[in-house]
């Protein structure tokens, strides 16, 4: 089993920046990709970011220069530097691990283990 456990959101005003992190633990040797998602009510689960415990990072095109994805492997911890923050940005943001070898990580189904999300809230 894998345990995730998010922290970091909060309220901010639009321009601001917040910045999120998922400590991974439990058997992490397992984890092959990392990812974030976000929910906003009344809308599907959207891909984020993603990070091979490898090499590789991604992000989806509504958050490129904006946001970051990066890791620490000394402490199993993976986070997510949101900057220039906009209100469409507001959502529960989840980090997400992929223990499957697939090459896929953008959509919720890749991923095997979710943490209990952290709300952000973006201020117009």
């Amino acid at each position: 089993q894998v345990q995730l456990v998010e922290s970091g959101g909060g309220l901010v005003q639009a321009g601001g920046s917040l910045r999120l992190s998922c400590v991974v633990s439990g058997r992490t040797f397992k984890v092959v990709v990392m990812g974030w998602f976000r929910q906003a009510p009344g809308k599907d689960r959207e891909f984020v970011a993603a990070i091979r415990w490898s090499a590789g990072t991604y992000l989806a095109d509504s958050v490129k220069g904006r946001f970051t994805i990066s890791r620490d492997n000394a402490k199993n911890t993976v986070y997510l530097q949101m900057n220039s923050l906009k209100p469409e940005d507001t959502a529960v943001y989840y980090c997400a691990a992929e223990t499957d070898s697939s090459g896929s990580y953008s959509a919720p189904s890749d991923y095997d283990y979710w943490g209990q999300g952290t709300q952000v809230t973006v201020s117009s």
